[in-house]
Order: C-alpha cells, then structure tokens, then sequence
C-alpha cells in the first residue's frame, strides 16, 4: 500500500529520483524516462476517457488499462527485488497480455479491412486514442533502448504489454471512428 503523508520531500532537488528499491537515479536516466513516459501515456487516457461516457465498454476497458499501465511502471521503478516478502515485486503477467489481445480481437471484431493508412482524426474520442498510441509507441522505444543497455533489464511481459498496448489503441480508435466509418484515410500524393 501506497502512503503519501506529504507530496514534497526535497530529496528531489538535486536532480536525481528514488526508484521503487530505493536506488538513486538521475532524472533524466532512461528507467526513469521509461517509466514517466507511461505515466504520460496514462494521462493522455485520462484524457480518451472524458471522451467515454456514451460507451461503457471502453471506458471500462480503459479503466483497467490506467490501473494496468501503473502496474508497468512499477515493473520498470523495481529493477530486481521488490520490497515484498521474499524480495517480491509487482510484475506484469501474461495474464494482463492475453486480456489486452481479447480486448483487441473484441474491437476488432466489426471492423472493416483497411485498405488504406489512416490519419490520425475523425471524432474526439478516436483523435485521443491515436494521441495515446504515439506516446505509447515512444514508451515502448524507451524501454527497448533499456532493455539493451548493458546492466538493465526488463520483464518480458511488460514489453509485449505495452507493444499490445499501442495495437489495442490503434484498433480502439477505428472503433471510436463508428467502427471505421468516419476514418481520416491518407491520400498518397493527394497534395503534390
């Protein structure tokens, strides 16, 4: 359980943050990028859901992905053993992703094939998604280039979360777009 008697502590102020192990790291360091990246993505969602009233189903599935998305960034804040007994740490399981692909097939389900690329658009709600997709994608460039550095590790699972993640945002957006219908599709050319 989390405890936050006061918002500031000052132990920032040097320019360094506390992972969730206690480890001191610069700002700026990619872990903490990673994972303040996904917090951004989850305000961007919180931003979709203002959006959700008049369907309960995603706003329903985006409420367990805001809960979802903490549960990675605690993933990436602990980079070995948590402070759970026996050294335990919240993690993301394969669990979370098989969710995340039903919910996909499930949206995917009414959709027309694309038979072109499209743009990022059409009603508010489907304009946020695309938003949420974008940072998601740059989340998941993060924590590749984590992933690879010498010294750094990462759960598999929270990886394959969030590349679903930006798939499921991709597919929630056509959805939101009348199931495709009102779809800003790319013109190649069209302007030259």
């Amino acid at each position: 359980m989390v405890v936050l008697n006061r918002i500031y502590t000052r132990t920032g102020d040097d320019g360094t943050t506390s992972l969730g192990s206690g480890e001191r790291r610069k700002k700026y360091d990619l872990r903490v990028t990673a994972y303040g990246t996904l917090d951004e993505l989850n305000a961007v969602v919180g931003l979709v859901r203002l959006h959700t009233a008049d369907e309960p189903a995603l706003d329903a599935m985006l409420s367990r992905i805001q809960n979802d998305l903490f549960d990675v960034e605690a993933d990436l804040c602990i980079v070995d053993k948590g402070k759970g007994p026996g050294g335990a740490k919240l993690t993301i399981t394969d669990m979370q992703v098989t969710w995340l692909e039903s919910q996909i097939d499930l949206l995917n389900e009414g959709l027309a094939p694309l038979r072109s690329f499209i743009l990022p658009g059409g009603t508010p709600v489907a304009a946020y998604l695309h938003l949420a997709r974008t940072v998601c994608r740059r989340a998941e460039r993060l924590m590749v280039q984590l992933r690879d550095q010498p010294g750094e590790s990462l759960t598999p699972q929270a990886l394959q979360y969030v590349n679903r993640l930006s798939d499921f945002f991709f597919v929630a957006g056509r959805h939101a777009n009348d199931k495709g219908a009102k779809d800003v599709l790319w013109a190649p050319g069209q302007n030259r």
